[in-house]
């Protein structure tokens, strides 16, 4: 028996430093399930259900932020250029004290807790935070034009004037905002989706600690455990229990989900890595509830769900903001290149057409985001009728099935340019791991059945280029080897992931290319 599982041997420090070694281990240390289970028809028709995609509270704050910067910005230009109608050597003055005053009423609001769900349902009773937030704003304006001497170069009447527009809209805004938040409460679109992972008395006083929660923002979608009804039962506080864990990986795979809560004491430290195991390659926020446990860590060590104290195991990588920021990097680029490299993709397109019979695109199905199944453009470097969509034999050197324009784009990879179409459709990443075919294998044997944990590469969107492929690992699969490596060097991009380092790795990409030793 495990130290951690064992009555009155627990020991708080040591399972404090298993967590921080979980949350720092490599992911290649980390094995998976790289088995595939078949949901139950309950399991499959609530996941749905959840298969749109939803709202994050993190995004709609920050959406709230961003537009009413705005428009407290575009009311006190409206009445300025109404009322004062500077010329242009007073057009600026104006603006610095638009921009300022909004961007200070933001932040007061954002200080005042004003930008948090409970706060934006409950309007009335934030109210006086968020008029003092605005009139703070323009306390900090006016004692900063009286210490420059500079109060009379502005109009008093516009000054005033913004001052009323802007708390009307307030006002309004808000009003309008928690009748919308109530709203897309009822209809799912705002909310955030967990599965309870283990079952019996902890996941139920889970579920009834959240539901308690007047503001809570969090839809349990259903329960997921390995043990019989005797120490779970088939339905906990109204949940029914969908299946196993391995079943749960088929379900996240579904619905979208956002968040797994792992519902089992801390002491039970050997069940919880072995749930983390299997779960760990899944796209998600995982979390250990901490709400039963009379251990307490600094307050620091626990993030929160309403009231319920959680330990932060593995987050999402790339989400909310950083997805957003990372989405609009692969738009502008992918317009840069589709501007830059037109003429060599017609060229390739006129020389696929003229040297051999066939369409110039090859499509073939490979793993996108979230092992979904995507349909990736390539310029057809092979003979039509000897093609292989699955590719379950890979491309050799000197392979017959290759034209000889194909062995030129190929080595050249002016055959993945099409790609940037995928990435302008939300398929593919500029940056990411690359894509591999649904079918593909080495030596018999299928990626997954090689690296354990290999479909945590698809915790986020494939990519046209890639860590792995700046580091040599490109081309010919022809070893168990090569395949642990370059999926050892694609989660290395997941947990390091910056737009930093994905224009690292677009710069680097047209130079590492000139290595054709493996492309062929």
């Amino acid at each position: 028996m495990n130290k951690f599982d064992r009555p009155g041997s627990f020991d708080p420090e040591a399972l404090r430093k298993k967590i921080s070694e979980i949350r720092a281990r490599a992911p290649g240390e980390m094995p998976g399930e790289t088995t595939t289970t078949d949901l139950n028809p309950l399991a499959r028709q609530i996941a749905e259900q959840f298969s749109a995609d939803t709202y994050s509270p993190a995004m709609i704050m920050g959406l709230m932020r961003l537009f009413e910067f705005s428009a407290l910005f575009t009311i006190g230009y409206a009445i300025n250029a109404l009322y004062v109608q500077p010329g242009f050597e007073q057009l600026p003055l104006y603006l610095a004290i638009l921009v300022g005053g909004s961007a200070l009423a933001v932040a007061a609001m954002q200080i005042a807790d004003t930008y948090q769900i409970p706060a934006l349902r409950a309007w009335l009773r934030v109210m006086p935070r968020i008029l003092a937030s605005w009139a703070i704003a323009f306390g900090g304006i006016a004692i900063a034009l009286f210490f420059l001497k500079s109060g009379h170069q502005y109009s008093r009447v516009w000054f005033g004037g913004w001052f009323i527009g802007g708390a009307i809209f307030l006002i309004a805004e808000r009003a309008f905002i928690a009748y919308s938040i109530r709203h897309w409460a009822r209809n799912g679109t705002m909310e955030r989706r967990a599965v309870v992972v283990g079952g019996g008395q902890p996941a139920k006083d889970l579920i009834r600690t959240l539901e308690d929660q007047p503001d809570n923002d969090i839809r349990i979608c259903g329960i997921f455990d390995d043990r019989d009804e005797r120490r779970s039962p088939n339905v906990i506080a109204g949940y029914p229990k969908l299946g196993t864990v391995d079943e749960l990986v088929e379900f996240a795979r579904l619905a979208r989900i956002d968040m797994l809560i792992i519902s089992l004491p801390l002491t039970a430290e050997k069940r919880i890595l072995q749930l983390l195991k299997k779960l760990w390659i899944l796209p998600v926020d995982i979390r250990l509830a901490a709400h039963a446990n009379n251990l307490r860590f600094r307050p620091r060590s626990y993030s929160h769900v309403g009231d319920v104290p959680m330990l932060d195991i593995f987050d999402k990588p790339i989400a909310d903001w950083d997805s957003v920021a990372k989405r609009g990097f692969d738009i502008f680029f992918s317009l840069v290149a589709l501007v830059l490299l037109w003429p060599i993709m017609l060229g390739a397109a006129i020389a696929v057409k003229a040297t051999s019979p066939g369409p110039i695109i090859f499509k073939q199905k490979r793993h996108g985001f979230n092992n979904e199944t995507i349909e990736v453009y390539k310029f057809r470097s092979m003979y039509t009728h000897m093609s292989d969509p699955t590719a379950r034999n890979a491309v050799t050197k000197r392979d017959p099935r290759v034209t000889p324009v194909g062995r030129f784009i190929r080595k050249s990879s002016i055959d993945e340019l099409p790609q940037i179409f995928n990435v302008l459709k939300g398929e593919l990443s500029l940056v990411g791991p690359r894509p591999h075919a649904v079918l593909a294998q080495t030596q018999n044997r299928t990626y997954s059945d090689v690296v354990e944990g290999y479909f945590a590469r698809h915790r986020v969107k494939p990519g046209v280029t890639g860590w792995a492929q700046i580091n040599g690992w490109r081309g010919e699969i022809d070893n168990d080897d090569k395949i642990r490596l370059r999926t050892a060097f694609d989660l290395h991009y997941i947990e390091n992931w910056s737009l930093l380092f994905d224009l690292k790795i677009l710069f680097l990409t047209p130079f590492r290319l000139l290595n054709t030793e493996n492309a062929y």
